[in-house]
């Protein structure tokens, strides 16, 4: 793995759950992810119920050495949690390492992909 690729990292951060199996598709998409990005670090972290948070998170892919790191808010709007709460935990997070860089993807939204995503979900519906 390139050291570029070794400084970068990526956290995905959803809700969170008690039921095992929503938690367990946030690890999923993660792994899928990890792999497209050629070995780039892919971490979860949940904003509630569950650990690890996005401070356990950043932290665990700072002492991993990423310098850059891309929050990713795992949810379809931009409510409330993607628009500020996701924002406010990644810069807390963030102040306690000067030499990363944190910044806030979108969330999900209207993204081509995912029109893609229920039009195959409604043909496949039972």
């Amino acid at each position: 793995m390139s050291a570029r690729r070794r400084e970068r990292a990526v956290v995905l951060v959803d809700h969170g759950s008690r039921e095992r199996a929503a938690n367990a598709q946030l690890a999923r998409i993660a792994r899928a992810l990890r792999r497209r990005l050629g070995g780039t670090r892919v971490a979860v972290a949940h904003l509630s119920l569950v650990r690890p948070s996005i401070a356990e998170a950043i932290d665990a892919c700072v002492a991993s050495g990423a310098r850059e790191i891309v929050v990713v808010p795992y949810f379809l709007a931009p409510g409330r949690h993607a628009a500020r709460d996701v924002p406010r935990l990644a810069r807390a997070a963030a102040a306690k390492h000067a030499g990363a860089r944190v910044r806030v993807a979108a969330a999900l939204g209207v993204h081509p992909g995912l029109i893609d995503a229920v039009e195959e979900r409604v043909r496949s519906a039972k």
